[in-house]
């Protein structure tokens, strides 16, 4: 990877705070605004589907666009050590699926399985992947934060947030899998689903803002 300049690793913490600030203000603002959508019972993917679907697609694509600027400029903090090669690769990785999750829709929430089109799969498929790796790259850095003398501090961060992601990641899987568990939580898989997203955009939002920090 090429070297970055003093500028461009400010440009790339500016993309890691500017990402997730822009993702979470953006889908609860359309949330609010968008007749008979519910936050609590509703996923914020579903906010992709009908006429202005358009603006949570972008929403996506930005948000992979900056998570990947981000990452190299961490990469660039981080050129050897601890998370310095499989951190980032987290982090990329998140950022292309979300890319994928832009145009690739979801299907409306209850599609029957005979009824799921080929663009809800791969969505699906995209997000819980992401789902799945949000709680692991938090732990990931940890280990980096416990032994890097200016980033020990963030460290408490990290384990709470990475600790709540983790717990939420296994409360949606096991009430949205569980067929005696769904007539009980459905209405609240949109706000079960936020406990994953909005702490992990938290957490990108801070590591990014000490990463700025850290640029001489």
């Amino acid at each position: 990877m090429r070297k970055m300049t003093t500028n461009q690793r400010k440009l790339a913490a500016w993309a890691g705070i500017l990402g997730p600030a822009i993702f979470v203000a953006t889908f609860t603002i359309e949330g609010w605004l968008r007749a008979g959508y519910n936050p609590l019972s509703t996923y914020v993917s579903a906010l992709s589907l009908g006429p202005r679907g358009w603006i949570q697609m972008l929403n996506f694509l930005l948000l992979g666009m900056l998570l990947l600027f981000f990452s190299f400029g961490v990469a660039a903090e981080f050129p050897s050590g601890k998370a310095s090669r499989w951190g980032v690769i987290l982090l990329m990785v998140m950022g292309i699926l979300f890319l994928v999750s832009g145009p690739f829709v979801m299907d409306p929430m209850g599609t029957p399985q005979t009824q799921v089109t080929v663009h809800g799969t791969i969505h699906g498929i995209a997000g819980a992947i992401i789902f799945l790796l949000m709680p692991i790259s938090c732990f990931v850095f940890l280990r980096r934060f416990r032994v890097e003398t200016q980033w020990r501090s963030f460290q408490r961060w990290t384990l709470a947030l990475g600790i709540l992601v983790a717990v939420a990641v296994v409360a949606l899987s096991i009430t949205s899998k569980s067929p005696s568990l769904i007539n009980i939580f459905q209405d609240w898989f949109g706000l079960i689903q936020r406990f994953i997203i909005v702490p992990f955009m938290l957490w990108v939002f801070l590591f990014a803002l000490r990463l700025l920090q850290q640029i001489k």
